[in-house]
């Protein structure tokens, strides 16, 4: 990479206490009583990681956090890894109740349940447990947890929020540094190295994806970074995050190489308008779908709706692809804390796409960004 050095980000946030984890397991323990629910089933993941802290390595072995109201949560856990468990940052407020090797887990863990209940399941949990779990338990309900408690992580506290606000300022300055980089004559998968080494660089532990979409791939809005080289007159889509302090960054800007066609332009152009009106339809008491619908409408009225081919969002937070989504259909309504991208995109198979992403949060009165970059195109050589 070439540019000016700039300093790695030491400096982080105080740790979530046990008393954290504690609070996030009794709400969860009320949401899912108030949803009619005897309880939820946690498997390893990130519900598991943002309800005590816990990050197991996900094996055939299983590990379940059981909560319900009115009781102490419990997590069922293989010997071998209770000492882990019991140091977690929420250790100290479960109650572990482990099993070893030859002993039937699902005896474990159904003899904390009612024969009969309807528990929400982690939509990460293997089949192989939930069926173990159903033939202990056959007329036992189980519901995805999403579905059954979308906004559980939905909206965050003000010590969530300033993980997300630096995660975002980390993937700001990855983008500011890779406009300095050279781009034409270099392969795609150059660049995203580049981008994944300056994500780091600002204090990511974790890099979730890296796209480099040049010329006729940016008109795949998945498209993974590959062989192909970068050309001057090339449209690039930058979409970049991953993981900060243990919070998500998701980011996209797109970038020209040399000077732009007037099309480019205005296509260009208009997905920035359309990104401007979805964040300018941010507010307490708005459904998600009035997000997609402002984004969307811009494009629409310009010709282009059949090439914005996805939603306009989705929530951010312990991953970076969580619930709630906006899209047409989600009437979840807008609540302070939540956060979300807004990221509308035009993409014209055969030639270029053009997408601009800023994750937001919902604040008191409206919408508050956490990528500040700027919006306009900007020329890489």
């Amino acid at each position: 990479m070439t540019g000016t050095p700039v300093p790695p980000d030491t400096d982080g946030p105080a740790p979530f206490t046990a008393e954290d984890y504690a609070a996030r397991m009794r709400r969860a323990s009320d949401a899912a009583a108030q949803a009619g629910l005897d309880g939820i089933l946690v498997a390893p993941g990130p519900d598991l990681v943002w309800l005590t802290g816990y990050r197991p390595v996900e094996t055939e072995r299983l590990t379940l956090l059981v909560l319900r109201a009115g009781h102490d949560p419990v997590l069922v856990v293989p010997t071998l890894e209770a000492p882990d468990a019991a140091r977690a940052p929420g250790g100290s407020a479960l109650t572990l109740r482990d099993w070893t090797d030859g002993k039937d887990p699902y005896e474990a863990a159904s003899s904390l349940l009612t024969a009969d209940g309807r528990y929400g399941i982690s939509d990460n949990a293997w089949a192989l447990h939930l069926l173990g779990l159903r033939e202990r338990l056959p007329d036992a309900g189980h519901v995805a947890l999403t579905r059954a408690l979308p906004m559980l992580r939905a909206v965050k506290d003000a010590a969530e929020l300033d993980r997300l606000t630096a995660a975002g300022a980390a993937a700001d300055a990855t983008y500011e540094e890779i406009r300095k980089v050279p781009f034409a004559g270099r392969r795609e998968r150059e660049v995203a190295a580049d981008l994944a080494d300056l994500l780091r660089h600002f204090g990511h532990s974790q890099v979730d994806f890296t796209i480099v979409a040049s010329g006729p791939n940016g008109a795949n809005p998945h498209h993974e970074a590959g062989e192909r080289v970068i050309e001057r007159g090339d449209m690039v889509v930058l979409d970049f995050g991953g993981l900060k302090h243990g919070y998500g960054s998701d980011t996209t800007r797109t970038v020209h190489v040399g000077e732009p066609t007037d099309e480019e332009r205005r296509v260009h152009d208009l997905v920035r308008a359309a990104q401007e009106a979805g964040f300018r339809a941010v507010r307490p008491g708005a459904a998600c779908q009035d997000v997609d619908r402002a984004a969307r409408a811009v494009i629409a009225d310009a010709g282009y709706g059949e090439y914005f081919i996805h939603r306009t969002g989705h929530g951010i937070g312990v991953t970076t692809h969580e619930p709630p989504y906006m899209i047409e259909g989600e009437e979840q309504q807008l609540v302070p804390g939540m956060c979300f991208s807004v990221e509308p995109g035009v993409y014209l198979p055969g030639r270029f796409g053009v997408r601009i992403e800023d994750i937001v949060t919902v604040t008191d009165d409206g919408g508050r960004r956490l990528n500040n970059t700027p919006r306009e195109m900007a020329m890489v050589d």
